[in-house]
């Protein structure tokens, strides 16, 4: 089954978790799938002149495959350019809210075998990280002499988010 597009789940929506107060231990998400972000941190830590933030602009969802993307590019785009020991790359939110799917078939002879809304939970099929607008996303540490890479780095890990974003420079 292929992915659902990104508009799907953009708008940020009330967690709906299951709870049980007679049976506590039932109270979760059975099945999450695991996060696609495999490092949080790359480069090197280190005392650098410069930090950049990537702020989102929107109150939206943003995917755990989003994040993922977004840090990729950067990091491959800061490696090309400013080389590997010149940066600190770091994902400041956590995909926390679990995403579901109620799959409703289509076509001949579909209502032989679907509920509708009789059984509407859903199945868990990926997790979001909920930001505010002006919530920092991503952060990048580099000296003076590198920063019009790092900001073309987070231009184009903007484009792989589904809002616009703005770049905050802080100096030390």
């Amino acid at each position: 089954m292929a992915l659902r597009s990104a508009k799907c789940y953009r708008k940020p929506e009330r967690p709906n978790t299951r709870i049980s107060i007679c049976k506590p231990r039932r109270s979760y998400v059975k099945g999450v799938p695991a996060i696609k972000i495999h490092r949080f941190e790359s480069g090197v830590k280190k005392e650098y002149q410069l930090t950049l933030y990537l702020n989102v602009r929107d109150h939206v969802q943003i995917r755990h495959n989003a994040l993922e993307a977004a840090r990729l590019s950067a990091m491959k785009e800061l490696e090309k350019k400013a080389g590997p020991e010149a940066y600190f790359l770091k994902v400041l939110v956590y995909p926390h809210h679990v995403l579901r799917e109620n799959p409703l078939a289509t076509g001949a002879g579909a209502d032989r075998f679907q509920t509708g809304m009789r059984k509407s939970f859903g199945k868990p099929i990926g997790t979001a990280a909920i930001v505010k607008p002006g919530q920092r996303i991503l952060q990048v540490n580099v000296d003076k002499i590198h920063e019009k890479f790092a900001r073309k780095a987070l231009k184009i890990a903007s484009s792989k988010l589904p809002s616009a974003c703005k770049i905050e420079a802080i100096g030390l």
